[in-house]
């Protein structure tokens, strides 16, 4: 069932308008209670991402025109609202006679049911990990970063949004009620006046003050102590001691607790805020104002002196915690992030952006973990320097915008040079044998390049010695199931044609791995659970396929793929390596003659640059009919002059061709089998009725194929053996020698 909604839109002079949208499907139109809309700094109305909607205005009024927002060309104060690929607050004009008279706030809620524990969970862990490697600099620790929103207006809500992800973040939670539940708690001492008849143990003090305090009373004559004090003083001065929680270290505390309110409040009050910022900030200032009221902090005093080098501070429970988010607070209040309005400009929460920018922060974990391998400093990442007097600090992370970490990973058996990017661009304006792209520009979210150490990245590209593996961050697959299912082809075909493409992801790494040269694997990487991998052939590379990385959970099913990686590099003998030496040695000539001719079918798994034949001389008729009826082939094997060189040409040939005293001219081609060469002794030459009798002790011996026929695979051939390279004039020309069957076809003459 369709879902229609009506929202009243305040406009100017307290009136206001109806707004009526309506859903074209189900499940797809929200109204969430104000207290929840409020917590998460959110309208109460809410749309889905990826999807369409109508609306309509009353006569007169229309919505302001934008990518999302598409007024009707007939009627204005009527159109569509197609939300695509945004996620977040999103704030209309409302049109009435060419002025503006009031806006609605529309709340476009991703497809995935976690988004919003995954946007602050993502949002965290990029601050914890850049305030961590500003932390690992030295030279950063002793500056001092003061958070002043005025001085960048333009960068006030991604500032705001690092520092909201500290607050909201579990572990501070989490510190704060382990505080209010067991603080740190010291003795102090207390001096009051009290009667004297509620002492019960005094001590040297009390005794002077009983000797010589004034305001005095008279002792009855008929009491024990009246013999020695005759009067007694009605009051007198005692020191208890008592348990406190108004130390330094809750003062502490709740300094930290007001210094975060006091800035959501001044981001809330900033005059280039917008609607979405300012109820962020509202809503993380009632959040923090909740736990100030705590009964630990009710009286608890105002700080003097931040105690950092209190044991309770950096060792406590909950404490420690809160000293840490402090210390995060100044540079993440500081940091300015130019990728962030990839992320939440305009009030927009692009969780698949954030995700992938998340991803890189813990892929360069892993990286850091599996090969040892970390940023060469953290002005890779961070950027510090000065600007009108101020320190700035910028993350230098963007889209379309390489980041390079590098390094040696040494092993026991071998040193390999591991290069990891973000957004590398694979060029197809550089040709082979050079890296890049054979067809047009390809840029995966993340590459991994390995190659072995002592060459350059230039060469290792040349000789093929170089491996990419790429991976693509997509935040809205939920599950393998849905890249990898089997389906239709004609149902997937019929799609097509409607510009639905269900396996667009799964293309996308054929592409990578088919168009990027030396790609040896194309992984998804998406938050969920499970993986699916294939392999192309034998072994773990060339591969392709997904993995799951949720900020919920652990990568521990790509990690183990990381470290299979490793294993896979580290065999010499692997398959993959042997694939990318004969590659290179296939292509780094340029291509020989073009070869149409006739060759046997039923060997066509030979390559003609690559199959040898043996040219080989016969004495006379006599000669040859021996060889045709032994099926042997014989040559010399000592020193001298006509002996056959063991080369591997002469030790793989798979054909004989022979050729006779007095003609140069032949068609006598034969299939030798598959066993090579062997020696035969002067012996069994005579047993078999060698048509010589100067015979030598040994000689090399070539067997021809059983079913012995001239081969008529090559069709009605006339070679001329004087036209190959191997042949020598004069008695040389009785010597064996080998040529490819490439060159041996060009020495043909007729046919």
């Amino acid at each position: 069932m369709n879902e229609l909604y009506q929202i009243s839109v305040p406009l100017e002079g307290n009136t206001s308008i109806a707004l009526t949208i309506y859903a074209n499907k189900p499940g797809i139109l929200f109204e969430i209670d104000k207290e929840e809309a409020f917590e998460n700094g959110e309208s109460r109305f809410q749309l889905v991402e990826g999807s369409s909607y109508e609306y309509l205005l009353p006569p007169g009024y229309k919505l302001e025109k934008s990518e999302i927002i598409r007024p009707s060309g007939i009627d204005p104060c009527q159109g569509r609202i197609i939300t695509n690929i945004y996620v977040g607050s999103l704030d209309i004009n409302v049109w009435y006679q060419q002025k503006i008279v009031g806006f609605v706030t529309l709340e476009i809620r991703s497809v995935k049911a976690k988004y919003r524990t995954d946007y602050r969970q993502m949002l965290q862990d990029i601050t914890t990990k850049c305030t961590d490697l500003l932390l690992q600099q030295s030279s950063l620790v002793t500056q001092t970063f003061t958070a002043d929103i005025n001085k960048d207006p333009q960068t006030i809500y991604q500032r705001f949004a690092f520092v909201e992800s500290i607050i909201r973040s579990d572990q501070f939670i989490d510190s704060l009620y382990k505080i209010n539940s067991m603080p740190a708690k010291r003795w102090r001492t207390i001096e009051r006046h009290t009667n004297i008849c509620n002492i019960r143990r005094a001590n040297n003090s009390v005794i002077r003050q009983i000797a010589s305090t004034n305001s005095r009373t008279p002792i009855c004559s008929n009491r024990s102590l009246s013999n020695r004090f005759p009067s007694l003083p009605n009051k007198v001065n005692v020191v208890d001691k008592t348990e406190t929680t108004d130390i330094p270290e809750n003062r502490f505390v709740k300094y930290v607790l007001e210094t975060f309110m006091q800035f959501c409040l001044s981001v809330y009050r900033h005059p280039k805020a917008g609607n979405r910022l300012k109820r962020d900030a509202l809503a993380s200032s009632d959040f923090l104002e909740r736990y100030l009221s705590l009964p630990v902090f009710r009286d608890i005093s105002h700080l003097n002196m931040i105690p950092l080098n209190s044991p309770v501070l950096q060792r406590k429970e909950g404490y420690r915690e809160i000293l840490q988010s402090y210390l995060m607070f100044d540079m993440a209040a500081s940091l300015i992030w130019q990728g962030g309005d990839d992320v939440y400009k305009g009030g927009k929460r692009d969780v698949a952006a954030l995700y992938e920018y998340w991803l890189f922060f813990k892929l360069l974990d892993l990286m850091e973990e599996v090969f040892g391998i970390k940023p060469r400093s953290v002005n890779d990442i961070i950027e510090s320097g000065y600007k009108n007097g101020k320190h700035l600090l910028e993350l230098k992370l963007k889209q379309g915008h390489l980041k390079m970490i590098a390094g040696t990973f040494v092993a026991e058996n071998r040193k390999l040079h591991i290069e990891f990017c973000y957004n590398r661009t694979f060029s197809s304006s550089t040709p082979y044998p050079q890296g890049g792209s054979w067809t047009r520009n390809m840029r995966p979210d993340y590459t991994l390049s390995i190659w072995p150490e002592g060459i350059s990245q230039t060469e290792a590209e040349e000789h093929e010695t170089i491996a990419h593996i790429h991976f693509d961050a997509k935040y809205k697959i939920d599950n393998f199931q849905s890249l990898f299912q089997d389906i239709d082809l004609n149902e997937e075909k019929q799609e097509q044609a409607k510009g639905n493409y269900k396996r667009a992801d799964l293309l996308k790494m054929h592409a990578y791995k088919d168009a990027i040269r030396r790609t040896v694997g194309a992984y998804i990487l998406y938050p969920g659970n499970g993986k699916q991998t294939f392999q192309s052939f034998h072994e773990l590379l060339p591969g392709l396929g997904a993995f799951a990385v949720s900020p919920s959970n652990s990568p521990t099913a790509l990690k183990a793929f990381l470290h299979d990686i490793v294993q896979h590099f580290l065999n010499r003998a692997s398959q993959r390596e042997l694939y990318s030496i004969r590659t290179y040695n296939t292509f780094r000539e340029t291509p020989g003659p073009i070869l149409k001719e006739p060759l046997p079918d039923k060997y066509g798994m030979e390559h003609p640059q690559t199959t040898y034949v043996l040219v080989g001389y016969y004495k006379d008729n006599a000669h040859l009919e021996w060889i045709l009826k032994n099926k042997i082939y014989n040559t010399r094997t000592d020193n001298d002059r006509g002996s056959l060189k063991l080369s591997h040409e002469t030790t793989t040939a798979k054909y004989l061709l022979l050729h006779g005293k007095g003609s140069t001219q032949t068609n006598l081609i034969f299939r030798l089998t598959s066993g090579g060469p062997q020696v035969i002794s002067k012996e069994r030459l005579k047993k078999l009725n060698y048509p010589f009798s100067n015979i030598k002790p040994y000689y090399i011996s070539f067997s021809l194929e059983s079913s012995l026929s001239v081969c008529s695979g090559f069709g009605n051939i006339q070679w001329d053996v004087s036209m190959l390279s191997g042949y020598q004039t004069g008695r040389g020309s009785a010597l064996p020698f080998t040529v490819t069957v490439e060159e041996l076809m060009q020495g043909k003459y007729n046919s």
